[in-house]
């Protein structure tokens, strides 16, 4: 019977040994997982094991805390995820028995590090901290955005090279030279309207210089540069004018109205000089009338556009009568227009032409006009 209650014992002192060599085998983690906006409820823990296989999942209450205990001993990778995207985590935690390994979550802080990181990326420019947390995928990703870089860098010195030689040219009306150049930059680079555009004027200007079929050769390539720049920029009113004008020295009257009347919808604040250009061209192409209407709405979006108000005029001079005693009547707003064109520009180019066609309307024209426009001078004393 002793013998039996011995062995017991023995059997025992063995279970309780055994007992407590597995409870030293395992410990616990905890942490509070917090953004900007404070503690984090349900966001998800996983705790994975990295010097063997082991996965564990935990999730934070509503103060933004978790806890997992019976974790066995050893190396883990633990990482918090919300609505199942990983948002930070943490290598190399290595535990031990009997203390809980505090592992927290300050995601505004690693939002921080994480964007300093980026940018830091895209510079090139690391410190030392940063380079040491470097995965190599993101070591290797550094190196492959610094080529880039320099070939970005080494890319855009030669574009610009070629564009500002392109220009300089062009000022000097040194057509071949522009053209070569412009389009040296145009092949670099398809997608820059302001070298589309010029190129196009270098073409409009090499036509300027010949005749026949070598000039039409050159304004259609003009043609085709305005159109380019226009369908990667189809917002950009000036390139509508541009082209329109363009079109004009090509003889496409049709065309360069449209492009003109565009013009004036996407930019209503300088529509007066749209439609003046538009007056212009529909008077070169003999449509008196059009061109009174096209001047009558630059007049409209500006009422200072002392050039409208002349041309508006004589464009409806065209329209006076003659009355049984013989006298001139003019078309209404004709005589306003002149009037006005003489307060805006008493001395202008057109000052003459105006006196002269008010005389011939009204019989007698002032002799004197004044720019309200201009500052008052003082009186004498």
């Amino acid at each position: 019977m002793f013998a039996k209650l011995r062995a017991y014992g023995l059997f025992l002192t063995a279970f309780l040994f055994l007992t407590v060599i597995g409870r030293a085998q395992v410990t616990s983690m905890e942490g509070d997982v917090k953004d900007q906006s404070g503690p984090i409820k349900g966001a998800v823990v996983t705790i994975e094991r990295t010097d063997m296989k082991g996965h564990y999942v935990v999730k934070t209450d509503k103060k933004g805390h978790y806890y997992y205990g019976g974790l066995p001993m050893g190396i883990y990778r633990v990482s918090v995820s919300i609505d199942g995207k990983e948002v930070d985590s943490v290598n190399g935690i290595k535990t031990s028995y009997g203390d809980t390994k505090e592992v927290p979550f300050d995601l505004r802080k690693t939002q921080q590090q994480q964007q300093a990181l980026a940018k830091s990326m895209q510079t090139g420019q690391l410190t030392d901290e940063q380079k040491r947390s470097l995965s190599p995928e993101q070591k290797a990703q550094i190196e492959a955005q610094m080529k880039k870089q320099q070939a970005s860098i080494a890319k855009n010195k030669a574009l610009n090279d070629a564009y500002n030689a392109g220009r300089e040219a062009l000022e000097q009306k040194n057509y071949p030279t522009a053209i070569d150049s412009l389009q040296k930059a145009a092949d670099m680079d398809a997608n820059q309207p302001v070298i589309w555009s010029s190129l196009a004027e270098a073409y409009m200007g090499s036509g300027g210089t010949k005749t026949g079929a070598d000039q039409q050769a050159d304004y259609d390539k003009g043609f085709a540069a305005y159109q380019k720049a226009i369908d990667l920029k189809p917002d950009d009113a000036a390139y509508h004018n541009n082209y329109a004008l363009a079109l004009v020295k090509g003889k496409k009257l049709d065309e360069a109205q449209k492009e003109l009347q565009q013009a004036a919808t996407l930019d209503p604040a300088g529509a007066s000089k749209y439609y003046y250009n538009l007056g212009a061209v529909l008077t070169n192409a003999g449509q008196v009338d059009a061109a009174a209407d096209a001047f009558k709405k630059a007049i409209e979006a500006n009422p200072n556009n002392a050039d409208a108000q002349f041309q508006y005029a004589v464009s409806l001079s065209a329209k006076a009568t003659t009355g049984p005693n013989g006298k001139i009547i003019p078309p209404p707003g004709l005589l306003e227009a002149l009037h006005k064109y003489l307060e805006l520009q008493p001395n202008g180019p057109n000052a003459d032409a105006a006196k002269g066609l008010l005389s011939t309307m009204e019989g007698s024209v002032a002799t004197s006009y004044e720019n309200p426009n201009e500052p008052k001078r003082g009186k004498k004393k």
